[in-house]
């Protein structure tokens, strides 16, 4: 069979998409109900918009069936880890998504059905992580970070390292407002870092400066990070967000990338953008891609 080389990314239709509880900041169910039809048809829009978005930069979406009752189940990131064809599912922390694993995990049984994936995993009974939204991959230095503290345990390092063979860095979160890693962290293809550094404990700025040099760490301005420009999703040379401030745009066409943005205000008041509403699928570790093309060789 032969595989496509196109990027894959897991979404799910806003078909039920609503802010009906709170548990982040962001969430407001009162000022959602106000506007509740309103904002429905801006979900469905913006969500729409984002798709062409990334089929026209070349990927390939796969999709999980929307639920009634599960308003954030559009928010594929926090579904799993995927790296190398292998997924290993969520663990949520509060019950109002609890509720959302066994739907996501008949989706992942569905792919590994169809040959999308070769495996998927579960996490130690005991152990809380929500996916790749606190488990982000770092393709340039072939390594995890993961961040811990409001929404998934440290103690999943352990799992992640052990499952997928890569290192992983884990960083404490200390933003109520950055719930999840992948609102304060974004590795670019390129090997540079976008950060929010007051996001992160002092700790967990010194752990990422370590790994990452000056040149290559890209710090988000308070007014960026707060439309959540750090939510991104990198497609070659392209980085698609919901916003970005002209400075911001400007320093990463500097470095050779194309800002594409394409609003996402709605999904903003669940406290997700762009990163959030996909999961990469085909995402491969340094090991992987040698492998995979000495076999194409």
């Amino acid at each position: 069979m032969t595989r496509s080389t196109r990027p894959r990314f897991l979404m799910g239709r806003p078909e039920h998409f609503a802010v009906t509880y709170a548990i982040n900041p962001w969430m407001d169910p009162t000022s959602w109900a106000r506007q509740d039809r309103i904002l429905a048809t801006q979900s469905r829009r913006e969500w729409t918009a984002l798709r062409a978005m990334l089929r026209d930069l070349g990927g390939e979406i796969e999709l999980v069936p929307a639920v009634p009752g599960l308003p954030d189940l559009v928010f594929t990131a926090n579904a799993a880890v995927v790296l190398d064809r292998k997924a290993l599912l969520a663990r949520f922390r509060h019950p109002e998504r609890r509720r959302e694993e066994p739907h996501i995990e008949a989706a992942f049984r569905a792919l590994h059905a169809r040959g999308v994936l070769d495996a998927v995993r579960k996490l130690p009974e005991d152990t809380v992580l929500e996916g790749a939204g606190d488990c982000v991959f770092d393709r340039a230095r072939d390594l995890f970070w993961m961040g811990f503290g409001p929404r998934s345990d440290r103690a999943a390092r352990a799992a992640v390292a052990a499952i997928f063979g890569v290192e992983v860095v884990a960083l404490e979160l200390a933003d109520e407002r950055f719930y999840h890693l992948d609102t304060a962290l974004s590795p670019l293809p390129g090997g540079e870092v976008m950060v929010v550094p007051g996001a992160f404990t002092p700790a967990g700025n010194d752990a990422i400066r370590e790994r990452v040099g000056a040149r290559d760490l890209i710090e988000i301005a308070p007014a960026d990070a707060v439309r959540l420009a750090a939510n991104a999703v990198a497609i070659g040379d392209a980085m698609v967000m919901s916003a970005a401030s002209e400075r911001l745009r400007a320093e990463l066409n500097e470095r050779g990338y194309r800002v594409v943005t394409t609003p996402l205000d709605s999904f903003l008041r669940s406290g997700g953008a762009a990163f959030c509403l996909t999961l990469r699928l085909d995402l491969r570790s340094a090991r992987r891609a040698e492998v995979a093309e000495t076999a194409v060789a």
